[in-house]
């Protein structure tokens, strides 16, 4: 009995990291998106280079938030790391469905998705084993 109270705060406890690290990769996104929109007003680069810079963006911060969400679980990384990307995932098109008026799914979009969870299970790879 005393085994499966531990599991259950276990995974209370690690939930709430993983969820921790989703938070991070969010915010860092929103700084670096809002950095990008910056240099796009006030230069010349082409507008072309979004979609690459949002993708690149949102992969890193899912990479760094996993690998804090990981550091302080030290098990399961690649799960952990694939729930951080998934749930940054998630938060991003609940709000893009809900803001954005003609949201749909497309090639872009499972291309996210895609980068995104590979981009959590590295991190959690990297975090898990950061200590070692």
């Amino acid at each position: 009995m005393e085994k499966t109270e531990n599991n259950k705060i276990g995974f209370k406890g690690n939930g709430i990291k993983v969820l921790i690290g989703s938070i991070i990769s969010i915010v860092i996104s929103i700084i670096f998106l809002l950095i990008i929109s910056i240099v796009l007003t006030y230069t010349n680069i082409p507008e072309s280079i979004i979609t690459t810079a949002v993708i690149i963006i949102s992969a890193l911060s899912i990479l760094v938030g996993s690998i804090i969400s990981a550091i302080n679980i030290n098990k399961n990384g690649i799960l952990n790391g694939a729930l951080v990307g998934a749930i940054y995932m998630i938060t991003i098109y609940l709000l893009s469905s809900i803001l954005v008026s003609g949201f749909q799914m497309n090639l872009q979009s499972v291309i996210m998705i895609i980068v995104s969870i590979l981009a959590g299970m590295v991190g959690g790879i990297i975090g898990v084993n950061f200590h070692k």
